[in-house]
């Protein structure tokens, strides 16, 4: 229990997944050896939560399913949402959307059965979250909505933070700049309340940057958001972090252009390392824009159709469909 606590705050509080991931093996190898099962759920879980963020995610799943079967092997059903809910995340976070949507919509089933709102507060979250990744946008604020809604009920402040960070993207996509704005703050809110990492954090100041420039807003602190790039810490945020500042220079004005260029390729070449594939899509599609608006259509045209097949690969239908239309409109 005491390397698991340790690993926790190193990988969460701390930023420091080295150290987090050393200590968190270390009480996965502990429990193994007494074989004591609550120690067991913990350092599994905890350990697939610090190896998603550090992009492992294949090793993530494993530690995530032994969780699972923890709870299973327990007939924990809110434990079994809890896990089969993150499953989910690990799964859209890496890309597999069509699973990760199936795997919360199967979890959001069991939940609105249960009628238990801590089941019902992972599952609606983590299906919107789903959703998001899908590319459908109704369907994510509906869940969304509710997950907050449950969540700051029952004071779950994990849940309220991640929740709120996905209606965030959810209100940008759909051009609502000042809600987005609103929930990413909220995100930051709790997530200092409950002392989660900085890199996260930093994350959410630049999407909430991102929305204010959408809406036409230049009170923007570029140096400030530089700046998030170089103290970022995690894997899984880097290349978002990096999209979100080429997009912010895109549109701030026209003599950023050459600087944005140079900031979604970054992006790309994160999110290839990382094994980002969904993020990479959003990546090229955000290229193409570049290229469109230096008036080299061809260069647009191969930019978005590298983002549509990888967002086929993914089973993102939602946003495949939007950029076919995209697509259509260059001819």
């Amino acid at each position: 229990q005491i390397y698991t606590i340790i690993g926790l705050y190193n990988s969460f509080v701390e930023d420091d997944l080295t150290n987090g991931l050393d200590h968190l093996k270390e009480a996965l190898r502990i429990s193994e050896g007494i074989n004591h099962r609550m120690s067991l759920f913990f350092s599994n879980y905890w350990l697939a939560g610090a190896l998603r963020l550090n992009c492992e995610f294949e090793k993530a799943i494993y530690h995530y399913n032994i969780a699972l079967d923890i709870n299973v092997a327990a007939n924990s059903l809110w434990g079994v949402v809890a896990m089969k809910s993150e499953l989910s995340g690990c799964h859209d976070w890496q890309g597999r959307v069509d699973l990760g949507y199936q795997t919360s919509r199967e979890t959001l089933r069991i939940a609105k059965e249960s009628g238990d709102i801590y089941s019902k507060t992972w599952a609606y979250a983590y299906h919107g979250q789903s959703c998001c990744f899908k590319g459908l946008f109704e369907e994510a604020l509906d869940c969304l909505l509710k997950g907050a809604d449950f969540s700051e009920r029952i004071d779950f402040l994990k849940i309220s933070q991640h929740v709120n960070k996905d209606l965030g993207f959810a209100y940008s996509e759909v051009g609502e700049y000042q809600k987005s704005k609103d929930h990413y703050s909220k995100s930051i809110s709790f997530g200092e309340h409950s002392g989660e990492c900085p890199s996260v954090i930093k994350f959410y100041k630049t999407a909430i940057a991102r929305a204010k420039v959408m809406n036409n807003e230049k009170d923007i602190d570029l140096k400030s958001l530089y700046g998030y790039v170089a103290e970022n810490k995690s894997k899984q945020y880097e290349g978002w972090i990096q999209r979100n500042i080429g997009e912010i220079l895109l549109n701030f004005d026209d003599q950023q252009l050459s600087n944005a260029k140079d900031w979604i390729e970054k992006a790309i070449e994160a999110d290839k390392k990382n094994g980002m594939t969904w993020h990479l899509a959003m990546d090229y599609a955000l290229y193409s824009e570049v290229f469109k608006r230096k008036d080299d259509l061809p260069k647009a045209q191969e930019n978005l159709n590298k983002a549509i097949e990888i967002f086929k690969e993914c089973g993102a239908d939602g946003w495949v469909d939007k950029y076919e239309k995209e697509l259509a409109s260059f001819s």
